[in-house]
């Protein structure tokens, strides 16, 4: 690996001239970790090429739905047999009914679904559709928990679990903060407190199961088993934001990890191949409140798109046909993570490895990361120089200290053994 990145560097500076900021996705600038963003090329297995002819190991795969590795070859055959009969067709296909009846044969959840092209689209949809369903108009989110741009979303938490949310984003109007109320993750008693104080109000609470955006933070024991009885009691929609954890965590994701079914699931990544997409689904009754059974209008010129219903297919059948690919990830994942531990221990650093199945993060910091509180306690300084120093020896992490890493079938002992070589030089010199 020459180290040089050249190449990068001048496209990040060209991009900058188009493109706000150069990037198309904020985490891709690097300025949470300092430098300039590297700009890929090709990648295969679990590795990346960049512009400038260096590999890495990916620990990213796309922010988890190459979860085969990159350039799989049956996920790549089907896209082209897809691709000779055209990339969209603004109608019905096979393909759009045999993804919705896989999903719905393997995602507790969903018993109808609804295809769209993104996880925001996904997420946004699916608030829609549990106001139109209970003719109410506030919603809880969970403080750390990222369920993409849209504008119900963007809300920061006020002084305490009660307070309504402030935008957290010029362009979001008061009116939808008002309509977002904030709770800490891993705080039952928080969301009690707010549905108490907003009696017959809120529409839905919507979480992700295990945090993947403030780094991976799983659920306590009983949490997720609480907020369904709280949801259930209170006439409230369950919404499980599964675009990182579905198909990853197990094949019917984190609700059939932990045994927790909610009343609507957003599904995003694994199902796509690698290709956008996004779905949400759910009870069948809350589902036909969807246009055009119901009155929750909702439509996309590109949903159900060929070639990311053919890559998807591929993929979840693939996954579904060979369970041994969890067992593999799982065990490959807890390898890293505690060889990781004993060289963080021996440095005597500061640190939380929090893990579920293929996820995991290192924050730097010695408090037990349960919440975004105890998450910002973490050195980001010291995650940036760590960061920096991987990436010179070849291994590509997330560049945030809050975003979750995610391993892929292509990493073998062999990697794992690389990966944690170039982690020695790494923290030896923080």
């Amino acid at each position: 690996m020459s180290n040089s990145r050249d190449k990068s560097r001048s496209l990040f500076e060209r991009a900058k001239e188009f493109i706000p900021g150069g990037v198309n996705s904020p985490v891709r600038a690097f300025r949470a970790v300092g430098g300039n963003p590297v700009f890929m090329r090709s990648a295969n297995g679990a590795w990346l090429n960049d512009e400038d002819g260096n590999s890495y190991v990916d620990l990213i795969n796309s922010w988890g739905p190459m979860i085969l590795g990159h350039a799989h070859p049956l996920v790549e055959e089907a896209v082209r047999k897809a691709l000779a009969g055209s990339s969209s067709f603004g109608a019905p296909t096979s393909r759009e009914v045999d993804m919705a009846e896989l999903i719905c044969s393997i995602v507790p959840s969903v018993e109808r679904v609804r295809m769209v092209n993104s996880g925001t689209e996904a997420t946004m949809s699916a608030i829609r559709v549990a106001r139109g369903f209970t003719g109410r108009d506030k919603i809880i989110k969970m403080e750390g928990c990222y369920h993409g741009h849209g504008d119900s979303f963007l809300i920061a938490a006020g002084s305490g679990a009660l307070t309504f949310g402030s935008p957290d984003s010029p362009g979001v109007t008061k009116g939808t903060a008002a309509d977002t109320l904030i709770a800490p993750f891993n705080d039952a008693n928080a969301v009690a407190r707010i549905i108490d104080s907003n009696h017959d109000q809120i529409a839905a609470l919507i979480l992700e199961p295990v945090v993947g955006n403030m780094g991976c933070v799983p659920p306590q024991p009983g949490y997720l088993h609480d907020l369904r009885k709280l949801c259930t009691s209170h006439g409230i929609v369950l919404i499980f934001d599964e675009v990182m954890t579905g198909f990853r965590l197990s094949l019917g994701g984190a609700q059939e990890l932990y045994g927790v079914t909610p009343d609507m699931t957003t599904m995003g990544k694994i199902i796509g191949g690698g290709l956008p997409v996004g779905a949400y689904g759910g009870r069948r009754d809350i589902m036909e409140s969807v246009s055009p059974v119901g009155p929750v209008y909702q439509a996309g010129t590109l949903s159900g798109n060929p070639l990311a219903m053919a890559a998807g297919l591929a993929m979840v059948s693939y996954l579904k046909s060979h369970p041994e690919v969890y067992q593999h990830i799982n065990t490959t994942t807890s390898h890293l993570v505690e060889g990781l531990k004993k060289q963080l221990f021996s440095k005597g650093l500061g640190y939380t490895i929090n893990q579920v199945g293929s996820m995991f993060t290192l924050f730097f910091t010695d408090r037990i990361v349960t919440d975004f509180a105890t998450a910002t306690t973490s050195d980001t300084a010291l995650f940036g120089r760590y960061f920096n120093s991987m990436l010179s020896q070849g291994i590509y992490m997330a560049p945030s200290q809050y975003e979750a890493m995610f391993i892929s079938q292509s990493i073998d002992d062999s990697l794992v053994e690389r990966i944690l070589s170039a982690s020695e030089v790494a923290l030896g010199s923080l």
